[in-house]
């Protein structure tokens, strides 16, 4: 449980860390070069990755969810 946990938290940093990653390039390139786009796709492939480790972890029982309030 602590493993998928802290798996999370590092997929979460690298995803803040392309996200400002794509803001330097956008600033400095000015479009010019596709590495904004690049940054970009990999942040989407970072956050996929992470929602895909919190639906299996929650599947097995390694994540414990909140139940509904109803």
């Amino acid at each position: 449980m602590l493993l998928v946990k802290v798996l999370l938290v590092t997929l979460l940093v690298m995803i803040v860390i392309s996200l400002f990653t794509g803001l330097g390039f956008l600033l400095k390139d000015k479009g010019q070069t596709k590495r904004t786009a690049y940054a970009l796709t990999v942040r989407i492939g970072l956050s996929v990755l992470a929602i895909i480790i919190v639906i299996v972890a929650a599947a097995t029982g390694a994540l414990q969810v909140n139940p509904s309030p109803m």
